[in-house]
């Protein structure tokens, strides 16, 4: 009778509608407020480890957390802080910390206080096996072969070779006006090597909604394919995410091996309050079997003043799923708990 009674309740909790999405990681968004251009990874100590741009633009902090949902109480260390004056002295953007060779980089775009558009990409380092102690070092800038206005550079490794991918202004008048996409190989972690490749500008009108913008490129190698997810167009409302896709045996240094969706695959929600998403980091659950998107937006359409000045474009998570075709589904940005739980 017990039995029987036990399997009866079984059924019927698997029938309540949402159950089989139980599985899914609900997150309670925004994870920290006023941290734009989030990088997450999920290191071998089962740790969470994080940077991102801090609203003041006047530093770089990690923090670190075995739950991403704790991630506003995680520790938390400022390992570097802007110079006064020359390099390396005002908007400083986009850190993005990685473990490569057992060592610990900090890949960050920064300018100068007299020359504040004069953004490019820079490097620190930290041998020690825990980021937080040990002594993080100025590596200096990374050259890409011609000076313009670069930042959001990130690095992944596909078949033995190390990647270097970042934004910046065209070489030539041919590839644009705007801000690119370019992705070399690497001989060291601070240095690229050999041939640059344009992989993507701004082509759709979706990525020239007041700027002409890419940027922000995120990696991710899964079902035989590489993603790689930018942002696009100003950073208020029209902010939104492309994807390019190359099969993981292409070269990837070849323009052709990549295609460009023709819509963005992630933009801003009006019925769930989400507005501006992009400048994303790829992780999974710690047991490596969920992946997930973290990126940023804002709770409001309207911005008074500049887009740029305005700081409240806050870190959040979602699950990335997968269509039967193996190409990731984006979905649109989630509701808060809090506005779910009140509609």
């Amino acid at each position: 009778m017990l039995r029987a009674l036990l399997r009866v309740l079984a059924c019927l909790l698997l029938a309540t509608p949402g159950a089989a999405a139980a599985a899914d990681p609900r997150f309670d968004n925004p994870l920290l407020r006023q941290r734009a251009d989030p990088h997450v990874i999920l290191h071998t100590d089962g740790q969470y480890y994080f940077s991102a741009t801090v609203a003041e633009w006047d530093r770089i902090e990690i923090r670190r957390t075995t739950d991403l949902d704790k991630l506003a109480s995680a520790q938390t260390k400022v390992v570097w802080r802007a110079h006064a004056d020359g390099p390396m002295s005002k908007h400083i953007w986009a850190p993005e910390i990685h473990f490569i060779e057992g060592k610990w980089y900090i890949y960050f775009t920064a300018s100068r206080v007299d020359a504040k558009w004069e953004v490019r990409p820079y490097v620190l380092m930290n041998p020690s096996a825990d980021p937080f102690v040990g002594e993080w070092t100025e590596l200096g800038r990374i050259e890409t072969g011609w000076d313009s206005f670069s930042l959001d550079g990130t690095t992944f490794v596909h078949r033995g070779q190390r990647y270097f991918v970042w934004t910046q202004r065209g070489r030539t008048p041919e590839e644009g006006k705007g801000t690119n996409i370019y992705i070399a190989r690497m001989s060291s972690p601070t240095t690229i090597t050999g041939k640059v490749t344009l992989l993507s500008r701004p082509d759709f009108e979706w990525e020239k909604r007041k700027y002409e913008v890419n940027e922000g490129p995120a990696v991710l190698i899964r079902n035989g394919k590489v993603f790689m997810t930018f942002s696009a167009s100003a950073i208020d409302a029209n902010y939104c995410m492309g994807l390019l896709t190359a099969s993981d045996a292409a070269d990837l240094l070849e323009p052709r091996s990549w295609t460009k969706n023709p819509e963005p695959v992630f933009r801003s929600s009006e019925a769930n309050g989400q507005f501006g998403p992009g400048h994303n980091s790829f992780t999974t659950t710690r047991d490596g079997k969920t992946d997930i998107l973290v990126y940023h937006a804002r709770e409001y359409r309207d911005i008074v003043g500049s887009e740029l000045d305005d700081p409240n474009r806050n870190t959040r998570a979602q699950v990335l799923h997968w269509k039967k075709d193996g190409t990731p589904d984006f979905g649109e940005p989630v509701a808060d708990l809090k506005r779910k739980a009140a509609d």
